[in-house]
């Protein structure tokens, strides 16, 4: 199969140039937002919406945008679609927007979807843009569903709050700063050494 094979380019960010994992990129809400896997599994939701949305709007206008502003209209086209899910989840997801809090903004300035949009939708067209942003955007989702999944589970004994254990056993650490650091930490190592057999 061909590198630029539009399977490739999906599979590319899940696994070969994962943001968490391998690229180590976009850490502040990796770290910040992954006390649970279902604030990990939103925020990496929200993302991918962005990703993939703005992947093919600077895609299908990377030709009319001048070199002397690209950045600046990259960020405002990518701040237009943050909006965008900002009010949505304001408006129909209330708590998981107070859960998630500042994180939500903060997508706009976020290395990954900058860095796509420089590296990989101004040099492609829509369509394969629109893959990278799904790639990419699954596999920031999975990285931080997997992180909350781990650090809910160990600290508080539950998983998308299905309990599995009494929360009397888990580990409260993991579910605060240090937890993320410790969790992030172990699942880089085990994933790098899945990546090498």
């Amino acid at each position: 199969m061909k590198t630029n094979h539009p399977l490739n380019i999906l599979l590319n960010g899940i696994v070969k140039e994962n943001p968490v994992f391998v690229l180590l990129l976009g850490m502040c809400p990796t770290l910040g937002t992954t006390t649970s896997a279902l604030n990990g599994l939103s925020m990496g939701l929200a993302t991918m919406f962005v990703l993939i949305c703005a992947n093919m709007a600077i895609s299908s206008m990377k030709n009319i945008i001048p070199d002397q502003v690209r950045i600046p209209a990259y960020i405002v086209i990518i701040a237009t679609f943050v909006t965008t899910v900002e009010m949505i989840m304001q408006a129909y997801l209330p708590a998981l927007y107070k859960s998630l809090g500042l994180f939500i903004p903060l997508i706009v300035v976020n290395c990954i979807v900058l860095g796509r949009a420089e590296t990989f939708a101004a040099k492609n067209n829509v369509f394969r843009s629109m893959l990278d942003g799904v790639g990419i955007g699954i596999g920031f989702t999975l990285a931080l569903a997997l992180l909350g999944a781990v650090r809910e589970l160990l600290g508080t004994g539950r998983v998308f709050t299905f309990p599995l254990y009494p929360e009397s056993f888990g580990m409260l650490v993991m579910v605060l700063a240090p937890g993320a650091f410790i969790a992030l930490g172990y699942l880089i190592a085990v994933i790098n050494k899945i990546r090498k057999v």
